[in-house]
Protein backbone atom coordinates (compact mmCIF):
# COMPACT_ATOMS: atom_id res chain seq x y z
CA UNK A 1 0.00 0.00 0.00
CA UNK A 2 0.87 3.68 -0.48
CA UNK A 3 0.90 6.10 1.89
CA UNK A 4 -2.25 7.60 0.27
CA UNK A 5 -4.22 4.63 0.61
CA UNK A 6 -2.47 4.22 4.46
CA UNK A 7 -3.96 8.22 4.88
CA UNK A 8 -7.28 7.22 3.51
CA UNK A 9 -7.68 3.82 5.72
CA UNK A 10 -6.81 6.25 8.50
CA UNK A 11 -9.43 8.88 7.99
CA UNK A 12 -12.37 6.29 7.31
CA UNK A 13 -11.97 3.27 8.98
CA UNK A 14 -13.16 4.55 12.21
CA UNK A 15 -16.81 5.24 10.53
CA UNK A 16 -16.99 3.50 6.80
CA UNK A 17 -19.53 0.68 6.75
CA UNK A 18 -17.00 -1.86 4.90
CA UNK A 19 -14.39 -1.50 7.99
CA UNK A 20 -16.70 -0.67 10.41
CA UNK A 21 -18.72 -4.24 9.28
CA UNK A 22 -15.60 -6.43 9.25
CA UNK A 23 -14.48 -5.74 12.58
CA UNK A 24 -17.73 -6.57 14.00
CA UNK A 25 -17.15 -9.96 12.72
CA UNK A 26 -13.96 -10.46 12.98
CA UNK A 27 -14.79 -9.63 16.93
CA UNK A 28 -17.46 -12.11 16.93
CA UNK A 29 -15.39 -15.14 15.32
CA UNK A 30 -12.27 -14.55 17.74
CA UNK A 31 -14.67 -14.42 20.89
CA UNK A 32 -16.60 -17.72 19.37
CA UNK A 33 -12.70 -19.36 19.79
CA UNK A 34 -10.97 -17.60 22.20
CA UNK A 35 -12.74 -16.03 25.31
CA UNK A 36 -12.34 -12.43 26.62
CA UNK A 37 -9.17 -12.55 28.69
CA UNK A 38 -6.00 -10.25 28.87
CA UNK A 39 -3.71 -13.12 29.31
CA UNK A 40 -4.14 -13.85 25.79
CA UNK A 41 -2.50 -12.68 23.29
CA UNK A 42 -3.21 -11.47 19.62
CA UNK A 43 -0.44 -10.88 17.08
CA UNK A 44 -2.56 -8.93 14.03
CA UNK A 45 0.25 -9.22 11.39
CA UNK A 46 -0.25 -6.55 8.71
CA UNK A 47 -2.31 -4.67 11.03
CA UNK A 48 -1.91 -1.35 8.68
CA UNK A 49 -3.32 1.87 10.86
CA UNK A 50 -4.36 -0.19 13.84
CA UNK A 51 -8.51 -0.25 14.02
CA UNK A 52 -9.09 -4.18 13.95
CA UNK A 53 -6.71 -4.55 16.94
CA UNK A 54 -8.08 -1.47 18.59
CA UNK A 55 -11.07 -3.25 18.86
CA UNK A 56 -10.05 -6.06 20.32
CA UNK A 57 -7.59 -4.34 23.13
CA UNK A 58 -10.44 -4.26 25.85
CA UNK A 59 -10.69 -7.80 25.80
CA UNK A 60 -7.23 -9.21 25.30
CA UNK A 61 -3.77 -8.48 24.89
CA UNK A 62 -2.75 -7.61 21.20
CA UNK A 63 0.14 -6.43 19.82
CA UNK A 64 0.02 -5.09 15.85
CA UNK A 65 3.18 -6.05 13.30
CA UNK A 66 3.54 -4.18 9.96
CA UNK A 67 6.38 -3.13 7.84
CA UNK A 68 5.25 -0.05 6.80
CA UNK A 69 6.66 2.62 9.51
CA UNK A 70 3.70 5.02 8.53
CA UNK A 71 1.01 2.33 9.52
CA UNK A 72 2.58 2.20 12.75
CA UNK A 73 2.73 5.49 13.22
CA UNK A 74 -0.77 6.03 12.38
CA UNK A 75 -2.06 3.14 14.99
CA UNK A 76 -0.27 3.83 17.43
CA UNK A 77 -0.98 7.66 17.88
CA UNK A 78 -4.64 6.64 17.67
CA UNK A 79 -5.00 3.63 19.55
CA UNK A 80 -2.17 3.64 22.77
CA UNK A 81 -4.69 1.33 24.01
CA UNK A 82 -2.18 -1.06 21.60
CA UNK A 83 0.96 -2.38 21.16
CA UNK A 84 2.19 -1.44 17.34
CA UNK A 85 5.71 -2.39 16.24
CA UNK A 86 7.22 -1.80 12.88
CA UNK A 87 9.04 -4.86 11.05
CA UNK A 88 8.80 -8.40 9.98
CA UNK A 89 6.67 -10.75 11.80
CA UNK A 90 9.03 -13.96 11.16
CA UNK A 91 11.97 -11.84 12.81
CA UNK A 92 9.58 -11.74 15.79
CA UNK A 93 9.36 -15.09 17.48
CA UNK A 94 9.03 -14.60 20.68
CA UNK A 95 5.61 -12.41 19.86
CA UNK A 96 4.74 -15.41 17.72
CA UNK A 97 5.19 -17.82 20.09
CA UNK A 98 3.54 -16.14 22.73
CA UNK A 99 0.21 -15.90 20.62
CA UNK A 100 -2.95 -17.07 20.68
CA UNK A 101 -3.98 -15.98 17.84
CA UNK A 102 -2.28 -14.61 14.91
CA UNK A 103 -4.32 -12.29 12.41
CA UNK A 104 -3.70 -11.57 8.63
CA UNK A 105 -6.56 -9.46 7.69
CA UNK A 106 -6.37 -8.86 3.78
CA UNK A 107 -2.45 -9.43 3.75
CA UNK A 108 -1.30 -12.15 1.62
CA UNK A 109 -2.62 -10.64 -1.70
CA UNK A 110 0.09 -8.14 -1.20
CA UNK A 111 2.66 -10.41 -1.05
CA UNK A 112 4.43 -11.98 -3.54
CA UNK A 113 4.85 -15.92 -2.20
CA UNK A 114 1.93 -16.34 0.31
CA UNK A 115 3.20 -19.72 0.52
CA UNK A 116 6.36 -18.49 2.03
CA UNK A 117 4.91 -15.75 4.23
CA UNK A 118 2.29 -17.86 5.85
CA UNK A 119 5.10 -21.09 6.63
CA UNK A 120 7.20 -18.58 7.74
CA UNK A 121 4.45 -18.06 10.36
CA UNK A 122 3.36 -20.96 11.02
CA UNK A 123 6.90 -22.71 11.70
CA UNK A 124 7.02 -19.73 14.80
CA UNK A 125 3.43 -20.76 16.17
CA UNK A 126 2.95 -22.85 19.17
CA UNK A 127 0.48 -25.71 18.35
CA UNK A 128 -2.84 -25.00 19.45
CA UNK A 129 -2.39 -21.56 18.29
CA UNK A 130 -5.19 -19.91 15.48
CA UNK A 131 -4.97 -18.45 12.27
CA UNK A 132 -7.30 -16.10 11.04
CA UNK A 133 -7.29 -15.42 7.62
CA UNK A 134 -9.24 -12.87 5.23
CA UNK A 135 -8.80 -12.13 1.89
CA UNK A 136 -10.12 -10.25 -1.42
CA UNK A 137 -12.11 -13.18 -3.43
CA UNK A 138 -13.44 -13.70 -6.85
CA UNK A 139 -11.09 -12.19 -10.07
CA UNK A 140 -14.45 -11.45 -11.63
CA UNK A 141 -14.36 -8.65 -9.10
CA UNK A 142 -10.34 -7.73 -10.23
CA UNK A 143 -10.24 -4.09 -10.72
CA UNK A 144 -8.10 -0.51 -10.14
CA UNK A 145 -8.93 -0.86 -6.80
CA UNK A 146 -6.99 -3.95 -6.62
CA UNK A 147 -4.29 -2.67 -8.46
CA UNK A 148 -4.03 0.67 -6.56
CA UNK A 149 -3.85 -1.28 -3.27
CA UNK A 150 -0.92 -3.39 -4.57
CA UNK A 151 -2.55 -6.80 -4.87
CA UNK A 152 -0.87 -9.60 -6.70
CA UNK A 153 -4.26 -11.88 -6.69
CA UNK A 154 -7.72 -12.51 -6.03
CA UNK A 155 -8.58 -15.63 -4.69
CA UNK A 156 -11.04 -18.50 -5.17
CA UNK A 157 -11.45 -21.14 -1.93
CA UNK A 158 -9.27 -23.53 -3.57
CA UNK A 159 -6.47 -21.20 -4.14
CA UNK A 160 -6.71 -20.14 -0.76
CA UNK A 161 -6.34 -23.68 0.93
CA UNK A 162 -3.51 -24.33 -1.26
CA UNK A 163 -1.66 -22.41 0.79
CA UNK A 164 -1.39 -24.48 3.59
CA UNK A 165 -2.37 -27.63 2.50
CA UNK A 166 0.36 -30.45 3.47
CA UNK A 167 0.96 -28.48 6.93
CA UNK A 168 0.43 -29.61 10.06
CA UNK A 169 -2.57 -27.25 10.39
CA UNK A 170 -6.38 -27.92 10.80
CA UNK A 171 -9.04 -26.43 9.39
CA UNK A 172 -11.53 -25.11 11.49
CA UNK A 173 -14.29 -23.19 8.62
CA UNK A 174 -13.11 -21.94 5.18
CA UNK A 175 -16.12 -19.40 4.30
CA UNK A 176 -16.84 -16.47 1.70
CA UNK A 177 -18.27 -13.60 3.35
CA UNK A 178 -19.38 -9.94 2.61
CA UNK A 179 -21.77 -12.38 0.11
CA UNK A 180 -25.14 -10.09 0.68
CA UNK A 181 -23.59 -6.94 -0.49
CA UNK A 182 -21.90 -9.37 -3.60
CA UNK A 183 -24.67 -8.05 -6.43
CA UNK A 184 -24.32 -4.55 -5.46
CA UNK A 185 -20.36 -4.35 -4.96
CA UNK A 186 -20.20 -6.30 -8.75
CA UNK A 187 -22.06 -3.52 -9.85
CA UNK A 188 -19.73 -1.13 -8.84
CA UNK A 189 -16.82 -3.06 -9.65
CA UNK A 190 -18.03 -3.49 -13.17
CA UNK A 191 -18.92 0.12 -13.60
CA UNK A 192 -15.30 0.70 -12.70
CA UNK A 193 -14.30 -1.50 -15.40
CA UNK A 194 -16.40 0.21 -17.70
CA UNK A 195 -15.07 3.62 -16.75
CA UNK A 196 -11.05 2.84 -16.57
CA UNK A 197 -10.82 4.79 -12.70
CA UNK A 198 -12.26 3.55 -9.68
CA UNK A 199 -15.14 4.73 -7.66
CA UNK A 200 -13.83 6.33 -4.69
CA UNK A 201 -10.93 8.33 -3.33
CA UNK A 202 -6.69 7.50 -3.93
CA UNK A 203 -7.27 5.00 -6.29
CA UNK A 204 -9.95 3.01 -4.80
CA UNK A 205 -13.56 2.68 -4.35
CA UNK A 206 -13.64 3.53 -1.04
CA UNK A 207 -15.17 6.96 -0.03
CA UNK A 208 -17.97 7.21 2.83
CA UNK A 209 -22.04 7.06 1.41
CA UNK A 210 -24.70 9.90 2.94
CA UNK A 211 -25.16 8.55 6.95
CA UNK A 212 -28.41 6.50 6.02
CA UNK A 213 -26.50 4.70 3.51
CA UNK A 214 -23.79 3.94 5.45
CA UNK A 215 -26.02 2.54 8.18
CA UNK A 216 -27.78 0.60 6.21
CA UNK A 217 -25.03 -0.99 4.52
CA UNK A 218 -22.74 -1.55 7.72
CA UNK A 219 -26.11 -3.54 8.99
CA UNK A 220 -26.60 -5.61 6.04
CA UNK A 221 -23.00 -6.86 5.70
CA UNK A 222 -22.32 -7.02 9.94
CA UNK A 223 -25.38 -9.11 10.11
CA UNK A 224 -23.58 -12.22 8.51
CA UNK A 225 -21.36 -12.40 12.07
CA UNK A 226 -24.06 -14.96 13.23
CA UNK A 227 -23.11 -17.32 10.70
CA UNK A 228 -19.59 -17.19 10.76
CA UNK A 229 -19.48 -16.99 14.54
CA UNK A 230 -21.72 -20.57 14.07
CA UNK A 231 -19.03 -21.73 11.96
CA UNK A 232 -16.20 -20.99 14.37
CA UNK A 233 -17.93 -22.53 17.31
CA UNK A 234 -18.77 -25.71 14.97
CA UNK A 235 -22.85 -25.31 15.70
CA UNK A 236 -23.02 -25.51 11.47
CA UNK A 237 -21.04 -26.86 8.42
CA UNK A 238 -22.67 -24.20 5.72
CA UNK A 239 -20.49 -21.91 4.99
CA UNK A 240 -21.47 -18.74 2.62
CA UNK A 241 -20.53 -20.32 -1.06
CA UNK A 242 -19.56 -16.81 -2.52
CA UNK A 243 -18.73 -13.35 -1.63
CA UNK A 244 -16.69 -10.45 -2.08
CA UNK A 245 -14.04 -11.87 0.71
CA UNK A 246 -12.80 -15.29 2.16
CA UNK A 247 -12.30 -16.07 5.71
CA UNK A 248 -10.08 -19.05 6.92
CA UNK A 249 -10.04 -19.80 10.58
CA UNK A 250 -6.79 -22.26 11.19
CA UNK A 251 -5.26 -23.91 14.36
CA UNK A 252 -1.36 -24.80 14.39
CA UNK A 253 -1.04 -28.80 15.07
CA UNK A 254 1.78 -30.66 16.61
CA UNK A 255 4.27 -31.02 13.96
CA UNK A 256 7.51 -29.60 12.40
CA UNK A 257 7.15 -26.77 9.75
CA UNK A 258 9.71 -26.10 7.04
CA UNK A 259 8.62 -22.89 5.53
CA UNK A 260 8.50 -23.53 2.14
CA UNK A 261 7.85 -21.58 -1.55
CA UNK A 262 5.08 -21.16 -4.10
CA UNK A 263 5.25 -24.39 -5.76
CA UNK A 264 5.81 -24.35 -9.95
CA UNK A 265 2.29 -25.77 -10.43
CA UNK A 266 0.42 -22.99 -9.26
CA UNK A 267 -0.80 -20.20 -11.20
CA UNK A 268 0.83 -17.13 -12.35
CA UNK A 269 -0.34 -13.70 -10.44
CA UNK A 270 -2.53 -11.78 -12.28
CA UNK A 271 -0.45 -8.69 -11.51
CA UNK A 272 2.82 -7.58 -10.41
CA UNK A 273 2.65 -4.43 -8.25
CA UNK A 274 6.32 -3.89 -8.27
CA UNK A 275 6.38 -3.22 -12.16
CA UNK A 276 2.88 -2.47 -12.34
CA UNK A 277 2.38 -5.11 -15.04
CA UNK A 278 -0.87 -6.85 -15.34
CA UNK A 279 -0.90 -10.24 -16.80
CA UNK A 280 -1.94 -11.08 -20.09
CA UNK A 281 -4.94 -13.47 -19.03
CA UNK A 282 -7.31 -12.16 -16.43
Amino acid sequence: MKSEQFELHAEIEERHWWFVARRRILQSVINAVLPPSHATTIVDVGCGTGANLAMLADQYDCVGIDTSSEAVRLAAGRFPQARFVCGAAYEMPSLLEAAQLIMLNDVLEHVADDFRMLSELLSRATPGAHFLLTVPADMALWSQHDQSFGHYRRYSQARLEQVWQGLPVSTVFVSHYNARLYPVIRAVRRISQWRGKPAGRAGTDFALPSPLTNELLTRVFAGEQRKLAALAHGRTQVPYRFGVSLMALLRRETGKVQPRRRPRYVASDVFDPLAQHVAAAT
